[in-house]
């Protein structure tokens, strides 16, 4: 009876922080969220430490291995929707792959691949609603590992918005 208690007392809290924290992200602006990008798929958090500067970390993982990726972003409104922007930026990325990633890319070595990444995209928070959606294209190079282009990272993210 008493986990049952403190349990319902738990649930509580957490819907009192979400109402309150939907509440404070009323407007177009949001200033740290976390969430998910579609394709390849990653885990997402961004975080502004300036109106318009902004830091995003991703982590993907597959059963051949991980990439973890540090991007800065420069974002700007685009007047005409209210929550919609643009940005761009660059970072890096590390990540380590297995023999089965090799058998399925013959032409690239398994182990360790760092690079640097750049990023274009539009995002968009959603007004009344702790959401935030973003579509966006990460080209990178690897310099480390093997030398080689992708240009078929990034995708769609949704966040949920603090």
């Amino acid at each position: 009876m008493k986990l049952m208690k403190r349990f319902s007392a738990l649930a509580v809290v957490m819907i009192i922080a979400v109402t309150a924290s939907a509440q404070m992200n009323e407007g177009s602006d949001y200033r740290t969220a976390l969430g998910v990008k579609v394709y390849p798929g990653a885990i997402t958090v961004k975080h502004f430490f300036q109106p318009n500067k902004a830091f995003e970390g991703l982590g993907y993982f597959s059963g051949d291995g991980f990439r973890l990726t540090g991007l800065y972003e420069l974002h700007n409104n685009i007047n005409s929707v209210e929550g919609l922007k643009w940005y761009i930026g660059g970072g890096a990325h590390m990540g380590i792959w297995s023999d089965t990633w090799k058998t399925k890319y013959p032409t690239r070595n398994a182990g360790m691949a760092i690079g640097v990444d750049g990023v274009i995209g539009l995002d968009y928070k959603i007004q009344g609603a702790p959401l935030n959606l973003s579509f966006d294209w990460q080209p990178s190079f690897n310099f480390i590992g093997y030398n080689y282009f992708e240009g078929g990272w990034g995708g769609i993210g949704v966040r949920y918005t603090f």
